[in-house]
């Protein structure tokens, strides 16, 4: 005889392959899914198991039953949208950082295998894509030899360069390849950028709320961040940059201006380019961050503030640590008018980045390996963006407010305001899930209340953790 726990598991491991095939386009919406009784002989389930998983899928919001005629794949919106989060209002104070011990205990969570990972924005890396980058490194490891193992020295592997500069036409950026450094993935490059531009005690202005790992950075370095105020849908406050600029001596700025972590923000082109002007009249660097810019849901890549620029004040990097994998470490930078000084300092400190990985890379571009596997990614992406958001507002309580990113992978979730992101932050952790609790995204604390997600993935585990964070989250509201 079935046990409980078994037939549990049967109509959850149904309901998630036909929830698998409907957002992956096999029953569109409006589609009739097969009756009851022709899903218990085709899969060979009984007529309770199949009831059990539709009425699982119909709870989730996937399919709709038609009285008289059958289950259908819902055609509806969730019609309780989420407002989005307001604009930060950050303290207009600079300060110095202190948030290493709390985003060490995240990262150590990042790594346990027996948690929901919702917490690092790590990309969704699949079989397909590893086997395909393990093939051309094999073959790399055959064809070059010795070659494959001696250093790089900096700017880096020149055919890696070429790629790189032909892909930035896209972004508005006409590059040639010596403009181009190779780093050890976007963090070096941010650490590079710094090192080239400020010294300890410095101000840099940054977005509010900011990549944890953007704020580490300025920790090690000792110096201080302003946090402007930002949108969620535009990005950073201009008017409020340039009162900071005015009354404070600001070294440097930095900003995700495509898709920023975590807001998501896409700043426009016409903003972009008004934050170039406003730094080339008072000769301040822009460090930009671009790391998820290839990762767009639109039609059109967006355009880079780099585009825009005319003296050189632009430091542009990313990396493919969000759209090929982290760990081959390859980042890269365009200093501007501070390329010798960034490349030395690149020599001082590392030497070289890894050559092989660079390799790999290249011929990945040069193949079109890389633009067939980001038009899948950007798909899947988009979809579980929505699925993640779907979820949220469907699960969680009165009182939340989520972004609408329209690119990346990652959420900014505004919890009720008498919620702390870090005490719900150690319930997950008893429920076996991990998240991103707004605290580390600030200086000065300004997110207690928020929480950031990553919708890299979104399967069946996903969305039962997204149910219990939702109940955890109405639990702590009303405790208070």
């Amino acid at each position: 005889m079935t046990s409980p726990s078994s037939k549990t598991l049967l109509y959850q491991e149904f309901s998630e392959r036909m929830a698998d095939l409907i957002r992956h386009g096999t029953y569109p919406p409006g589609e009739r899914l097969p009756s009851v009784r022709q899903a218990s002989q085709q899969n060979g389930l009984s007529i309770s198991t199949v009831l059990q998983a539709y009425s699982l899928l119909e709870r989730q919001g996937l399919i709709e039953v038609r009285p008289q005629s059958g289950y259908y794949v819902s055609t509806r919106t969730d019609d309780r949208l989420f407002p989005e989060p307001e604009t930060s209002s950050p303290q207009r104070d600079p300060s110095l950082i202190s948030l290493h011990e709390l985003v060490m205990r995240l990262m150590k969570d990042t790594s346990n295998p027996d948690l929901v990972q919702l917490g690092a924005a790590l990309p969704n890396i699949d079989s397909q894509l590893t086997q395909k980058i393990n093939r051309i490194i094999a073959n790399i490891t055959r064809q070059q030899g010795e070659d494959a193992h001696q250093y790089q020295f900096p700017p880096g592997l020149e055919a890696l360069r070429v790629q790189i500069a032909r892909r930035a036409v896209n972004a508005g950026c006409n590059l040639f390849p010596s403009d181009i450094l190779i780093t050890s993935g976007g963090v070096e490059a941010i650490d590079l950028s710094l090192h080239a531009v400020c010294k300890p005690g410095d101000i840099v202005a940054i977005e509010s709320p900011s990549y944890f790992g953007t704020l580490q950075i300025l920790e090690v370095h000792g110096l201080r961040a302003l946090e402007i105020p930002t949108h969620p849908r535009d990005g950073i406050s201009l008017d409020a940059l340039e009162f900071a600029i005015e009354h404070n001596p600001i070294r440097a700025v930095m900003v995700i201006s495509n898709f920023n972590n975590p807001l998501g923000s896409l700043m426009p082109d016409e903003k972009k380019e008004a934050l170039v002007n406003l730094l080339a009249r008072h000769d301040i660097p822009l460090i930009e961050n671009d790391v998820s810019g290839e990762i767009y849901f639109g039609e059109k890549r967006p355009t880079v503030c780099k585009a825009f620029d005319t003296k050189g004040l632009v430091m542009l990097l990313s990396s493919f640590s969000k759209d090929i994998s982290p760990g081959l470490r390859i980042g890269w930078l365009a200093p501007g008018r501070y390329r010798s000084e960034v490349e030395w300092l690149k020599f001082t400190l590392s030497a070289s980045s890894p050559t092989l990985p660079q390799m790999a890379i290249a011929e990945f571009l040069e193949s079109g390996g890389y633009d067939q596997h980001m038009r899948r990614i950007r798909r899947d992406y988009a979809r579980n963006v929505k699925l993640m958001s779907d979820a949220v507002m469907r699960y969680f309580p009165e009182g939340t407010r989520l972004t609408r990113p329209s690119g990346g992978f990652v959420l900014w979730v505004q919890l009720p305001e008498n919620v702390d992101s870090l005490e719900l932050y150690s319930l997950a952790l008893k429920g076996k899930i991990t998240l991103a609790p707004g605290h580390v995204f600030s200086a000065t604390y300004q997110f207690s209340n928020f929480i950031r997600l990553n919708a890299a993935a979104f399967d069946y585990a996903t969305e039962r953790a997204i149910e219990r964070l939702g109940d955890m989250v109405v639990e702590l509201a009303g405790r208070k």
